[in-house]
């Protein structure tokens, strides 16, 4: 089931907001969290409820290790463990994790370079990639890895399946960890309904709405064209296509994280902040601050520290990050297009820290300007699904071969026509419209001049009939403009 769907907006969400406080009005909070579990499996269910044994196996089996982890502390304690370490709970716990992920998402990508590597000729699996198995499986291990800290204290089943499971972020994040949820879910005043927290959730799940119906998707029809269909691209299609997948994914992701957010709050729990206007970074460093917060979290807190992080030593930070960013590319899907996307961004953080180190700056417009042109260069390798059409992109970016203006604006260049350039219809090989241009030049005003939805909730009190006033207007349109619904880019992932 999709937040941009009829379904979910008219049926699935007003009904188990109504059934959730129902039970809780009559106290019956066992029951409230047991029917929130239940919604959520059914939402998870939806697509294919094939799905469905995987993640209750993942949760049982991580609820199990993270109380073993737990006794193991305190038999250790009173030195009565006798048998494992925790250590070796927690190894054992985090490898079987990875390797149901590494089964389901990768033992095509191994055997497909097996085969490469020595000619041989092993059948593919064609496995179905389980939904969200990425996000639940990164959470759970991070559940393990603070319980074996001691940083966990609820091991109540019904309460862990909530905190797995809790349908707004269960697809697609944000990744949270359990010290900053089950608080929440604990707390009897979250168990009434707040009308401020209902009036602030539906305003941001209205902004997340609008990215994703309005922007995401209309972005959406030329970069598919772009990469997927194009045989040749001119010079501005070519930009236009890597232009419209950056923000395409952008609006797509933090539609989607918005709408999270404002689902939750509707059930008054409060989830972490996933973008801070990332388009707005000066520097490689500044938009990993602002990209995906959670993921970089939880790649600083189970990946980077582990290895050493920056305390070990110029030389063994900067392989540090760069296995970091390769595994964060990984991460995000089994191809080496991903995994080069993570190593650029690898090479570019320590490329930075370097030029930090050294005591040089850097004028702050220049520094947004190749910060962004990074970024946007840097996804072309992410969205391509083979090597040959990022070159396809790439190359017709910076190449002056193929060369389309339109004529009605660039009359004044008419002598250097079929010198230097064409003149004839430019967005013809992505299906453009007169409407291209105009869409990223309001991307590029929206991501550098508007305050993100983050910063319109810190504000939202100040004027709050305004804003609700303009929740609804926003609310009406884009549902009555929505005749298509397309799932999100990270449901892939």
């Amino acid at each position: 089931m999709l937040f941009n769907s009829y379904e979910f907006i008219f049926a699935f969400l007003p009904i188990t907001f109504f059934v959730y406080f129902y039970l809780n009005s009559k106290r019956l909070t066992v029951a409230s969290k047991g029917f929130l579990v239940f919604a959520s499996l059914f939402f998870y269910s939806w697509w294919n409820i094939a799905y469905l044994p995987l993640i209750l196996i993942s949760m049982l089996f991580n609820y199990v290790v993270g109380n073993s982890l737990a006794k193991s502390s305190e038999e250790n304690k009173k030195g009565l463990n006798k048998s494992f370490s925790k250590k070796s709970i927690l190894i054992f716990g985090i490898i079987v994790n990875l390797s149901l992920l590494g089964y389901f998402k990768y033992a095509d990508f191994f055997i497909e370079n097996f085969n490469l590597v020595t000619s041989s000729n092993v059948n593919l699996l064609h496995l179905v990639l389980p939904l969200a198995i990425s996000f639940f499986t990164f959470q759970q291990i991070a559940y393990l890895v603070d319980s074996y800290r001691g940083e966990t204290k609820e091991y109540d089943f019904l309460n862990y399946a909530l905190f797995v499971t809790f349908f707004p972020q269960l697809i697609a994040g944000p990744i949270v960890h359990h010290k900053e949820m089950m608080p929440q879910f604990a707390s009897k005043w979250n168990m009434v309904k707040n009308y401020k927290n209902i009036a602030l959730g539906l305003f941001i799940f209205s902004i997340g709405l609008f990215k994703k119906v309005v922007i995401a998707d209309t972005f959406a029809t030329w970069a598919t064209a772009g990469f997927d269909n194009a045989q040749t691209l001119n010079l501005i299609e070519a930009w236009a296509t890597s232009l419209s997948y950056t923000f395409q994914l952008y609006f797509d992701f933090s539609g989607y994280t918005d709408m999270a957010i404002g689902i939750a709050l509707l059930f008054n729990i409060k989830l972490p902040i996933n973008f801070n206007s990332p388009y707005k970074a000066t520097n490689i460093q500044d938009f990993w601050r602002r990209w995906h917060i959670t993921l970089s979290r939880f790649l600083r807190d189970y990946v980077y520290i582990p290895l050493g992080g920056n305390k070990k030593g110029s030389f063994r930070t900067y392989n540090n990050l760069l296995a970091t960013f390769v595994i964060g590319g990984l991460w995000h899907g089994a191809g080496w297009t991903f995994v080069f996307w993570g190593f650029l961004h690898g090479m570019a953080l320590i490329i930075h820290r370097a030029w930090t180190n050294l005591g040089f700056r850097m004028n702050t417009i220049l520094a947004w300007f190749i910060t962004f042109n990074f970024v946007n260069i840097a996804w072309v390798f992410f969205r391509a699904k083979e090597w040959e059409d990022a070159i396809k992109v790439l190359s017709s970016m910076f190449s002056l071969d193929n060369v389309v203006l339109p004529q009605k604006y660039f009359k004044f260049l008419a002598e250097y026509n079929e010198v230097y350039f064409n003149f004839g219809t430019v967005y013809t090989n992505i299906v453009g419209e007169s409407k291209t241009t105009t869409f990223i030049l309001v991307g590029f005003l929206v991501i550098l001049a508007f305050k993100n939805s983050m910063e319109f909730k810190k504000i939202f009190f100040k004027s709050p009939i305004v804003y609700m006033i303009i929740s609804i207007i926003i609310m009406a349109y884009t549902v009555s403009i929505m005749t298509k619904f397309t799932e999100f880019l990270y449901f892939n992932f």
